[in-house]
């Protein structure tokens, strides 16, 4: 059984830059699809951005251009680079594996959630 923890969470000012980390244990992930989430407090949790085990990526509108996920295989990690932060990225972040990545949305596998980190994005 696959286990996500994911860090690199924290205190940052607008228009700061922060790169979160969703380290497996348990499995390797090199063959799931890979996805990041978000929940600010009093909303849903919602998609951010995803990778498949080919490299392809899909991103909400909100962070285009912001956001970048990557994947290291060998270190079954997964990456989430956030640049030019705002205000309105302060969440807790994320990780799911082994989602279903179809027609730019990512769909995520309820079994395999990681705890969570936070982002604070101050003004």
């Amino acid at each position: 059984q696959v286990q996500l923890g994911e860090s690199g969470g924290g205190l940052v000012q607008v228009g700061g830059s922060l790169r979160l980390s969703c380290a497996a244990s348990g499995g390797t992930i090199a063959s799931y699809a890979m996805g990041w989430f978000r929940q600010a407090p009093g909303k849903e949790r919602e998609f951010v951005a995803a990778i498949s085990w080919g490299e392809i990526t899909y991103y909400a509108d909100s962070v285009k251009d912001r956001f970048t996920i990557s994947r290291v295989n060998m270190k079954n990690t997964v990456y989430l680079q956030m640049n030019s932060l705002k205000p309105e990225d302060t969440a807790v972040y994320y990780c799911n594996a082994d989602g279903l990545m179809q027609s730019g949305s990512y769909y995520p596998n309820s079994a395999y959630w990681g705890q969570g980190t936070q982002v604070t994005v101050s003004s």
